[in-house]
């Protein structure tokens, strides 16, 4: 399995955060659309479809976790030291870049039509990367990881356990620590979450 097609990259705190993104770039919001006391979370889901059931998978997603972070990491730093990262000219400018880049991508595609390219724009892994990472350069704010192994039954609800067992999961917040947000366990947004669109 090459686990890089097997992976999925999201926001899911807030929980309306791709109608946000889709509002700002149609000029109904400003920058910054997170609020400062709100939390963001973010992560990556390991093994979408197939399960993490091996050393090597798991050292692979191991790999692409730290990738991940890495950018983040990168575009944090970038909008900090580049004041002009955070503002809404260059931040709609970016957003538009890149959705006009998925447009080309997607314009020989049969099945195209313009419900499904505003869901590919608004939940582009870019764009949502550099909303993590915007917010936080904005609001001068710590964020956090943590990389959970292939999760085990008594780790996950009983009705998500089909769709996250033996899947790994990084998981990113907008604070300086577990211990800073109100849940006793990363895991907990991320279940809610899941469990409302399920």
């Amino acid at each position: 399995m090459i686990l890089a097609n097997d992976s999925y990259m999201g926001i899911f705190m807030p929980t309306d955060i791709q109608d946000r993104i889709l509002q700002f770039m149609d000029g109904k919001l400003t920058f910054p659309f997170i609020r400062g006391d709100e939390i963001v979370g973010v992560f990556f889901l390991f093994g979408k479809d197939d399960k993490i059931s091996n050393k090597i998978d798991i050292l692979n997603a191991k790999d692409l976790a730290r990738n991940g972070m890495n950018q983040i990491t990168k575009e944090v730093n970038l909008c900090n030291s580049m004041s002009n990262r955070t503002t809404f000219d260059f931040v709609k400018e970016n957003y538009t870049r890149r959705a006009l880049q998925i447009t080309t991508d997607l314009s020989n595609s049969p099945n195209r039509d313009s419900i499904k390219l505003r869901d590919r724009i608004s939940g582009d892994p870019t764009i949502l990367i550099y909303c993590f990472a915007q917010h936080i350069a904005y609001y001068r704010q710590d964020y956090f990881f943590e990389l959970i192994n292939p999760l085990r039954p008594v780790q996950i609800p009983e009705h998500l356990r089909e769709k996250m067992e033996l899947r790994m999961l990084l998981l990113g917040y907008n604070s300086k620590n577990i211990e800073n947000l109100p849940y006793n366990s990363p895991l907990a947004p991320f279940f809610d979450w899941l469990s409302a669109i399920s």
